[in-house]
């Protein structure tokens, strides 16, 4: 029996449902029930019927399908799989925020550990913090944990004053205007889509800035033939299965996140048949990280 057909035969043993971030291997985008970006996967994860939840991501993903699902099993394929930037915001910091400004939210990217969420008002995601930031009552935000998607909605959203904190994405944060100079004189007719937790100088050369699902759908929408594509290389699974006319360029060798590449179809295999690496939660952590994921999906609707 292959690994394939062992995913499919434990998956109805189990009732178990896959749900993979764009940026895993494409084999393992391949086998799954859903792919989506975190806001998409974190709605699919609270509607699913099925009793067990394997998570193709990192961690924060697993424990947000965990606090959105207390009921149900939750299991990563590699315990090891993080995020960097989950962790790039301080606790200290943010209580102390709250004291000297009047008036504020913390509004916490998705992308981010269970205890950051405690201490936050509202989660978002790259698909929908400028529509979440706008819709808020209060005028101070302090935007957590990345500063590169902190400015883009700071840009978009002038009425507000707009804290950042000091947090990145390393795989994004590394691109620079260089790295499009180049790949545009390679590519003359290309446009160029990026995610938004890119640097100022990347976004502002783009002719598209969203996250992953908006990427593929600008790509998949346009009459255009060829696109630059500054975000995670794994989103080019999708994006080529969606528009096979037309030819996609990476912006550099290296827009690749270690983490999300673990994640492999022997590893999923091995959690659906020894139930290992399943995510638990605390009742306090829950019931407290459970309240900006749900104005998230309450306001994102």
């Amino acid at each position: 029996m292959s690994v394939v057909d062992e995913i499919q035969t434990l998956k109805r043993e189990k009732n178990a449902v896959i749900l993979a971030h764009y940026y895993v291997n494409d084999e393992v985008q391949e086998i799954a029930d859903y792919i989506g970006d975190s806001f998409y996967l974190s709605r699919v994860a609270t509607e699913t019927n099925a009793e067990q939840i394997v998570f193709a991501g990192v961690s924060f993903m697993g424990e947000s399908a965990k606090i959105l699902n207390p009921e149900k099993r939750v299991f990563m394929p590699d315990a090891s799989a993080d995020c960097a930037m989950a962790h790039m915001a301080d606790v200290k910091k943010i209580e102390q925020m709250k004291q000297d400004y009047e008036d504020l939210a913390v509004v916490c990217y998705i992308n981010s550990t269970a205890e950051l969420k405690m201490h936050s008002d509202v989660c978002v995601t790259s698909a929908n913090a400028v529509k979440i930031v706008k819709s808020l009552p209060n005028k101070n935000i302090f935007f957590i944990p990345d500063g590169n998607l902190g400015w883009y909605v700071k840009e978009q959203v002038p009425e507000k004053n707009i804290i950042l904190n000091e947090g990145y994405c390393p795989v994004h944060a590394a691109m620079t205007a260089e790295q499009v100079k180049t790949a545009k004189a390679a590519h003359p007719g290309a446009e160029f889509l990026v995610h938004p937790e890119c640097k100022k100088e990347v976004l502002t050369e783009a002719d598209y800035i969203g996250s992953t699902s908006g990427i593929i759908a600008y790509a998949t929408k346009s009459e255009k033939k060829e696109f630059i594509v500054g975000t995670e290389n794994g989103v080019f699974y999708e994006l080529k299965r969606e528009n096979p006319d037309k030819q996609f360029y990476t912006l550099t060798d290296h827009q690749v996140c270690s983490d999300m590449k673990t994640i492999t179809l022997e590893k999923i295999a091995n959690v659906l048949k020894n139930e290992e690496n399943e995510v638990f939660v605390s009742d306090e952590v829950r019931k407290k990280a459970m309240l900006p994921l749900e104005r998230m999906l309450a306001l994102a609707k």
